[in-house]
């Protein structure tokens, strides 16, 4: 499949997925397929395997064969963020939504974003505010902090640019996405669910270059079961506050000029 298809429909939604059994067993899937089966536009939903070693794969791929309107995609291991560009590449939508499979933010938040690609906005994000429903206290207390730390470096009149759940013009995404350092650079081994610090600098390249940021708050739960996934906070917010200070620094390199 080429990297630019010919767009036939309005919405492509793109769901990463890594190690995700957990989360898929609860039905995350049927309750996308039931929300968007009942929306008069009409819709896509690609889920981006990114090289799961669980049954994942095999999940997914029985479900596709099923539901109309979805399809896989099968990765070789390379994280996040190459997960949801390779849907992103992939996508036939004039509009495309990338969301977590946990579906902390369920689909049906979509009511909130769309309206806003009426009002002349290319970048419509999810913010699920100060309250954060099912985190443990330390990473409220991480989250907090990650937060204050960026609003010094970047993005300041932006709250929460970590909620997974952000849609784009397909053109505007498919011009910044390659843009990230995370495809600049081979320097390490993608080991588990490395998600960096790439939406910060997703955001902070689509505001560099013109584009207008609507923040709309979400319904956020914290629902994720999948055991696949780094959950040691403290090392995480640590490399994401690096990559915050490489954001900025690569930005006064002009690594991001057009």
């Amino acid at each position: 499949m080429g990297e630019i298809n010919q767009m036939k429909t309005y919405l492509s939604v793109v769901i990463p997925c890594y190690n995700e059994k957990e989360n898929l067993k609860r039905g995350v899937l049927k309750e996308v397929y039931d929300f968007l089966e009942g929306q008069k536009y009409s819709w896509e939903v690609i889920v981006s395997d990114d090289g799961s070693s669980d049954d994942s794969l095999e999940i997914v791929s029985d479900f596709v064969k099923k539901h109309r309107g979805f399809r896989v995609l099968k990765n070789k291991h390379g994280g996040k963020p190459w997960a949801v560009w390779k849907g992103i590449k992939a996508a036939r939508g004039e509009i495309v939504l990338f969301t977590d499979m946990d579906q902390s933010t369920p689909i049906g938040e979509l009511k909130k974003i769309l309206p806003w690609f009426d009002k002349g906005y290319n970048v419509v994000i999810g913010s699920r505010g100060l309250k954060r429903e099912g985190f443990p206290l330390i990473r409220q207390i991480m989250s907090r902090a990650f937060r204050f730390l960026r609003g010094l470096i970047l993005l300041a009149d932006i709250d929460d640019t970590q909620c997974g759940f952000k849609a784009f013009k397909t053109e505007v995404a498919r011009k910044v996405f390659p843009k990230l350092q995370f495809f600049q650079t081979v320097e390490y081994e993608v080991k588990g669910w490395r998600v960096s610090a790439f939406d910060v600098e997703l955001l902070f390249i689509s505001q560099k270059y013109g584009h207008k940021i609507k923040e709309v708050e979400v319904s956020w739960k914290d629902r994720d079961v999948a055991g696949g996934k780094q959950k040691n906070f403290l090392k995480e917010s640590g490399e994401m506050a690096k990559e915050l200070v490489r954001v900025r620094l690569n930005d006064l390199r002009g690594g991001y000029d057009i």
